[in-house]
């Protein structure tokens, strides 16, 4: 049905300079929206990469430029001229050692320990997962991001699921749009929490600090399922289902609720003990991770034991050692 032109002249590549993609409307496409039409007939591309190239008059409907919010008949000759995309990396990559949990030609799977950084960023320009990405899978370069769907925080370890092509790229960005990507984690809080719980509480970037999170009405819908798995004296250990993926998310939801992290620097300094639990960093753990495989379908699910930090940590208070004055 559709035809590749210019330089694609074997395997497509979506960031290759120069590519056109000429197709035809299916009839049975009658009446959606041309970015929806585009998106189930050009599945490796985002609905929003498409939608980006209407505005910058990249694809033309019958001799004439697409304007957005159109619609399509069925039968419509469409020529779309394949733009690369900007957020390709050009980091360097690096020899790092990664705890691979799954890889095949789609996905990869890690788990991700305390202290590797996702990204490149300010303070962080190399060393990070996405370094890594490049050296062990050098076609990632020209995805998005390194092929990297969702990101856990520095200190936060567990499950991470990666894109080795655009197809499950495209496909594992739907499915967390469509929120059918399985993300549990494990929270030990300060407090005894009592029952289970849902927190449903937008979240914005905090107006006075823009490194962290707050809830605010006007923000993000964000949504955390809690359920209690182990109590102990002062403090429990939560199973965290997310509905939504926002920055932060679980760390300022239970910090909302009264029962900051263990160990949280950033969102547990309000809190009020004459006792405290030593421990480095915030004691969150990606423990389980499924979703649907882009090419097969078929639902996969991973799950990854506790560090040997937090694990010693459950440990103490087993024991009773935990806790200082």
């Amino acid at each position: 049905m559709g035809k590749d032109t210019g330089n694609s002249s074997n395997d497509y590549k979506g960031n290759t300079l120069g590519s056109v993609r000429e197709l035809v409307i299916p009839d049975a496409q009658g009446g959606q929206r041309l970015d929806q039409a585009l998106s189930a007939l050009l599945p490796e591309f985002s609905r929003n990469r498409i939608q980006n190239w209407i505005r910058a008059r990249k694809i033309v409907v019958d001799d004439a430029f697409a304007v957005t919010k159109m619609k399509v008949s069925g039968g419509e000759a469409v020529r779309v001229e394949i733009e690369p995309d900007v957020g390709a990396t050009p980091d360097a990559p690096q020899d790092i050692p990664l705890d691979v949990v799954f890889e095949d030609a789609s996905l990869l799977v890690v788990n991700k320990p305390v202290g590797l950084v996702v990204h490149p960023g300010s303070g962080n320009p190399h060393g990070t997962l996405l370094n890594a990405l490049l050296h062990r899978v050098p076609q990632v370069a020209e995805l998005p991001r390194a092929g990297i769907v969702h990101r856990l925080d520095k200190d936060t370890s567990g499950l991470l699921v990666v894109a080795k092509t655009l197809q499950a790229h495209t496909d594992l960005v739907r499915q967390l749009q469509a929120r059918t990507v399985k993300r549990e984690y494990l929270a030990l809080l300060y407090g005894e929490v009592d029952h289970n719980g849902t927190v449903n509480a937008p979240l914005a970037r905090d107006p006075f600090n823009r490194t962290k999170r707050t809830v605010h009405h006007a923000g993000k819908e964000a949504v955390t399922h809690y359920e209690v798995v182990e109590r102990f004296p002062g403090v429990t250990l939560v199973r965290c289902k997310l509905e939504t993926g926002r920055t932060h998310q679980i760390r300022v939801h239970m910090q909302h609720i009264g029962h900051p992290l263990v160990g949280e620097q950033v969102y547990g300094a309000g809190r009020r003990s004459h006792h405290r639990i030593t421990f480095p960093r915030q004691a969150l753990h990606a423990e389980r991770l499924g979703l649907l495989h882009p090419v097969r379908g078929a639902y996969m699910q991973w799950e990854c034991a506790l560090p040997s930090d937090f694990a010693a940590l459950l440990g103490a208070l087993r024991d009773g050692t935990a806790w200082e004055s």
